[in-house]
């Protein structure tokens, strides 16, 4: 288990936002963890849930998440790689 970065807890706070996430804090999500996969692995998200996902990092950052960008399962793997992919995409602007 490692500690959330500031940025990591930003995010997860997002995703709590944007997702209605009832009964989840932002400590409560891992960095690491998965963020989709079957019921009970990781956060459980859904297709769906990636696209309010998007739509809400672009909203906060002005970051685009592309559905056809080949890169998205590694961008949406983790609360971590996330995070990553928006950092690097706001300081390349």
């Amino acid at each position: 288990m490692s500690a959330q970065t500031a940025a990591e807890k930003e995010m997860a706070e997002l995703l709590i936002s944007a997702l209605n996430l009832d009964g989840v804090k932002a400590p409560d999500i891992q960095p690491a963890q998965p963020l989709f996969g079957a019921q009970g692995e990781g956060l459980g998200l859904d297709s769906i849930d990636a696209l309010e996902i998007a739509l809400a990092v672009s909203e906060r950052y002005g970051v685009q998440l592309r559905a056809d960008d080949a890169n998205n399962k590694k961008v949406f793997f983790s609360l971590r790689s996330l995070t990553e992919f928006v950092t690097q995409q706001r300081a390349a602007a």
